[in-house]
């Protein structure tokens, strides 16, 4: 096992932390590991009538716009409970109210050197309440897909997205989709 002999942080924003560890491996020989810290986030499949909604926006670092489902986290309150977190970005970012939440799972987005955990989750019953973006999400825009589109633009390479992918794999694995 790797053990930790020193930390410190090295860069650090609202969003992340970035530190370096230096580790000692169970050879003995001595190292540095690069650490991101992030609070958990929550994705969300947000299905009602053969109707899956996306979200695209403009992502900075491939520099272009990604179809992708609902998903975030509370930088502000990074202990807030997963469904609570779920909820919120669901209605922030796509308007919708779920009148049921269903917990799929929990995958860990990058963990070779990111430590933050995706909490899945499948909303059913939408209302339309209106949406409340962030100021990072101002071109931020939503629109219902059929499911079978959503499914063959995963297949053609239009969704990239591994949160997406990986989060709807494990709902259809689990046959909840």
């Amino acid at each position: 096992m790797i053990k930790q002999l020193d930390t410190k942080v090295v860069y650090q924003n609202k969003w992340m932390t970035v530190r370096e560890d230096k580790i000692l491996r169970p050879s003995g020989a001595e190292g540095i590991y690069g650490v991101v810290d992030k609070p958990d986030c929550a994705v969300i499949m947000a299905i009602d009538n053969g109707q899956i909604h996306l979200v695209q926006q403009f992502r900075y670092t491939v520099q272009k716009r990604c179809w992708e489902l609902p998903q975030g986290a509370w930088e502000s309150r990074p202990d807030a409970d997963h469904l609570e977190l779920a909820k919120g970005e669901l209605r922030e970012e796509t308007g919708m109210d779920a009148k049921e939440m269903v917990y799929v799972g929990a995958h860990y987005i990058a963990y070779g050197f990111l430590n933050q955990t995706c909490h899945i989750y499948l909303a059913s019953g939408l209302t339309d309440v209106g949406k409340s973006l962030d100021a990072e999400e101002e071109d931020l825009i939503s629109h219902p897909f059929p499911v079978e589109e959503f499914e063959r633009m995963i297949v053609d390479g239009e969704i990239k997205d591994n949160v997406t992918v990986a989060a709807y794999g494990l709902a259809k694995l689990k046959k909840l989709v």
